[in-house]
């Protein structure tokens, strides 16, 4: 009897490694094409696919390309939502409004203006020098 409780306890090790296996695994190639550009993370904050149910904000704001520790936090903190909330427990509310602003980000990073200022976003406006 206790031989057969060692095996089952062994058989749910290794089920729960190949789960996690299995999920490191697509939230790296699900990082990677957010990186390359052909999937936008507010798409993935709307449809929160499996695998990232359980990945953090942070994480999936930091795996944007130009996005580090400091602009994931200023906009986390813009929207009242923790780094290390993960994306499955997001309300609705909370996932509309975290994709919009960035959908608003990357419009604003496109190089069109975002307040409609004539200046493109990003860049402090120059003050002009006046002649003394």
């Amino acid at each position: 009897m206790l031989s057969t409780a060692i095996a089952d306890d062994q058989t749910q090790q290794l089920q729960a490694l190949r789960q996690a296996n299995r999920v490191r695994l697509a939230r790296a190639e699900l990082k990677r094409r957010i990186a390359a550009g052909t999937v936008s993370a507010s798409t993935v904050v709307l449809d929160c696919p499996w695998e990232a149910a359980s990945m953090e904000i942070g994480d999936l704001l930091r795996s944007q390309r130009r996005w580090g520790g400091a602009r994931c936090r200023r906009l986390l903190v813009s929207v009242g939502l923790s780094e290390n909330k993960q994306l499955g427990t997001l309300t609705d509310r909370q996932r509309e409004v975290l994709a919009a602003v960035l959908e608003a980000g990357a419009v604003g990073a496109s190089g069109t203006a975002a307040a409609g200022d004539g200046e493109p976003a990003g860049r402090p406006r120059r003050r002009e020098l006046s002649p003394v």
